[in-house]
């Protein structure tokens, strides 16, 4: 007798530990957390394999969470190096990473990853399938359905908690971007992939024409598939094209047929989208979906912001996450110029925690307003170290306070003895303000 999923089990009406834990850490009701991961509107990436010490739900309801991107690359091969980007990743508060490594020994650099990691770890498999077959075939598109297969196998067996695959990537879809030229083409390196391998060899995607295989294998170890979106515009002028519709018309077929099987699945989006048509994409995605949770890429908002897209990621990354995404991959100021530093790292997962923290607000999410109110109310009494213990990056303010206070000084060096607050509070007839030791 197969084993039960996760999502079978809730189905079934059984709660298991790992949900009531996530909904108390979310200060969501249990039950309806385990209604929303039952229909498949919320997914709690855990593989069984290892469990992650600090797991979390996507979706239903919860905070919008953060992904860091990690990785080593032909130039950059260093384990250590990604351990110490995966440290600043966790210290600054992201919720899953992803391992995008296509250079080095990827086996150990992955396992490295999940074994230092105490938050939930992704992969995308066919990055290491087309790097064997380059290695050992001397083409990517000589990779066969078997080198896909083993790949997802092994990054499953490994303990990785979520794989991004992307089945969308179809024969009939390609016909549909032939049709309709873009300026960028396809931008990520798995639809790429896939896209060559299709044409050269002229057959189906294996991991759409064999999906129930993927199904299975995802059974077995109860790891979360992410549907990734191949045809992503990678830049505003592509945007909301025929190509990346056709492909999310795909992935919302797939998302039945994972809540059929009982596995959890949730669904990548785009991307470069300009500020008009972030909302639109986010709505269109969950009506096709059925309310699949959402994982966003950005999106981008304009692409001259080099150096600071990060910035713009994060503008398209809130107004996403208002309209109803459930997910942010990080995206850091090196984005677009070269392999992201540890530094980088820190800095993409804390802009891109403020985009969500801002959506959260808004949507009313438990707890986030209240955050905010202790701040506000810190400020109110010059409070400095319950401000700077507050703040959403605790080491950035303390550094940035400490450089410009003169000592002796109640209030910041921006206002010095004009002090609106201090001054406001006596004419209010509030009692005069005074600083935190």
């Amino acid at each position: 007798m197969k084993r039960k999923t996760l999502v079978e089990q809730l189905r079934s009406g059984a709660v298991p530990d790992l949900v009531k834990r996530v909904a108390g850490e979310e200060g969501l009701p249990v039950e309806e957390v385990a209604r929303a991961v039952a229909e498949g509107t919320a997914v709690i990436p855990c593989n069984q394999v290892r469990i992650p010490p600090k797991p979390c739900i996507v979706g239903g309801g919860s905070r919008v969470k953060v992904n860091a991107n990690l990785g080593t690359s032909s130039d950059y091969v260093g384990i250590g190096d990604e351990l110490e980007k995966l440290e600043a990743a966790v210290e600054a508060g992201a919720d899953t990473v992803m391992d995008l490594s296509t250079g080095g020994p990827l086996d150990r650099v992955r396992e490295a990853i999940i074994a230092a990691s105490p938050i939930p770890v992704g992969s995308v498999p066919i990055y290491q399938a087309a790097v064997r077959a380059q290695e050992e075939k001397g083409s990517i598109v000589a990779m066969t359905a078997e080198d896909m297969f083993r790949a997802v196998e092994d990054h499953c067996a490994s303990g990785i908690d979520f794989i991004t695959v992307h089945c969308g990537v179809t024969a009939r879809v390609l016909e549909s971007l032939k049709a309709n030229p873009r300026i960028a083409d396809i931008v990520s390196r798995g639809g790429a992939f896939l896209a060559g391998w299709i044409l050269h060899n002229q057959e189906e995607n294996p991991l759409y024409a064999e999906f129930d295989r993927l199904l299975e294998i995802a059974r077995r170890y109860e790891v979360t598939l992410s549907l990734g979106d191949g045809l992503r515009p990678g830049c505003i002028e592509d945007a909301t094209d025929a190509a990346q519709v056709a492909e999310l018309v795909i992935l919302g077929e797939l998302v039945q047929r994972c809540r059929q099987a009982g596995v959890q699945c949730m669904v990548e989006g785009p991307g470069h989208i300009p500020l008009h048509q972030v909302e639109a994409n986010v709505r269109l995605a969950k009506s096709i979906t059925r309310g699949a949770p959402f994982y966003v890429l950005g999106p981008l908002v304009t692409d001259v912001a080099a150096g600071y897209d990060h910035v713009a990621a994060a503008i398209g990354g809130a107004l996403a996450a208002l309209a109803g995404a459930d997910f942010l991959c990080y995206v850091t100021p090196r984005e677009h110029l070269g392999l992201p530093t540890p530094e980088d790292v820190r800095e993409g997962v804390i802009v891109t925690r403020i985009a969500g923290h801002a959506a959260d607000v808004a949507r009313g999410v438990p707890g986030a307003r209240d955050w905010d109110l202790r701040m506000s109310r810190a400020r109110k009494s010059l409070d400095w170290e319950g401000q700077l213990r507050l703040a959403l990056d605790p080491r950035k303010a303390r550094r940035l306070f400490g450089e410009r206070q003169v000592e002796g000084e109640r209030a910041c060096t921006m206002c010095g003895d004009f002090c609106a607050m201090r001054f406001i509070s006596e004419y209010l007839g509030k009692e005069e303000i005074t600083a935190c030791d």
